[in-house]
């Protein structure tokens, strides 16, 4: 199986609205658009890589959160006109929220209403519950959390909940799942350091390490940092990997050629010895070429920040 990671886009759209719209948080986006996100964060670098999945012959894409940038209806309508694009269908694709999609609290409707068909949980795991939402495809388990919520001015923290660990601990315990690689999908990560920021981390971690220790999983994929980060965290049978991934829409020119949009494809082997869990294989990253105008197979970074690639 083949299985794209990317992460936040922050697909902006600012058709039709107005003045009210930003008199809350938003005015905070809003002087970041004008000030940094505007210029860097392009949607075209985003239609690309739809262009790019489309010929890698993925299985499955999973999306940690930000799809928006300042949670307005618009935007998550132009996000899902462009999700529209992918030769795969919304059963093949997840999609998780971020902090930017809960930026308002309207945002989390919003966000339900343009891509319930992207996280709604297999029939055999639906409940009154959203979260997490549950989703075998194959040899993996998907399973999605929600840590996004509005939070007050000038923070970006995330919340996984008492409840909703209690569902993912069911969860990877699932008779059902006990035979696939279980992939938790959160926004923020989830690792220290970067979890153990007031501002921007996760507050819950603690009981999330606790769970994992308990119960284990074998992959989390995580957004939110902008950065390739790799990390691990204590499981019940051995440590879990802990990945985050690049904007999926960045290019600041020539500065910041580590921050540059990337996604990643995991291939993870479709069968197992008997009582073991499916394992990763192997993985790529495919890197946005800004002089080429799309993505291209990154083979080597060097010191200096230039990048070695081929198609």
């Amino acid at each position: 199986m083949r299985l794209a990671h990317c992460s936040d886009l922050h697909l902006l759209s600012l058709e039709g609205a107005g003045v009210l719209d930003f008199a809350n948080k938003r005015w905070i986006g809003g002087l970041n658009l004008l000030t940094n996100r505007g210029r860097h964060h392009q949607s075209e670098i985003f239609e690309a890589m739809i262009e790019d999945l489309n010929q890698q012959e993925v299985d499955h894409i999973l999306v940690t959160g930000d799809v928006t940038n300042l949670a307005l209806e618009q935007e998550f309508r132009f996000a899902r006109e462009l999700f529209g694009r992918f030769s795969l269908s919304p059963e093949q694709i997840t999609v998780i929220p971020g902090n930017h999609d809960a930026y308002v609290q309207k945002g989390a409707k919003h966000f339900g209403t343009h891509f319930q068909d992207f996280f709604s949980s297999d029939s055999a795991h639906a409940s009154n519950e959203t979260w997490p939402c549950i989703r075998r495809r194959g040899p993996v388990s998907i399973l999605g959390l929600s840590t996004s919520l509005q939070t007050p001015w000038f923070t970006a923290y995330g919340v996984v909940g008492d409840e909703q660990l209690e569902r993912l601990r069911t969860a990877l315990c699932a008779p059902e799942l006990e035979d696939t690689l279980r992939l938790v999908a959160i926004h923020h990560s989830p690792a220290e350091p970067r979890a153990h920021s007031r501002i921007r981390g996760l507050r819950d971690r603690e009981k999330l390490y606790k769970l994992l220790e308990e119960v284990g999983a074998e992959l989390i994929l995580h957004g939110h940092e902008h950065l390739d980060l790799t990390a691990s965290l204590p499981g019940a049978t051995g440590d879990v990997p802990v990945r985050g991934i690049q904007s999926g829409t960045y290019d600041a020119g020539g500065g910041a050629s580590h921050k540059r949009a990337r996604y990643r494809i995991y291939e993870i082997a479709d069968t197992c010895e008997a009582g073991k869990r499916p394992t990763m294989l192997g993985e790529e990253l495919r890197l946005w070429d800004p002089a080429g105008k799309h993505f291209v197979q990154e083979e080597t970074v060097r010191a200096s920040g230039s990048v070695s690639a081929s198609a």
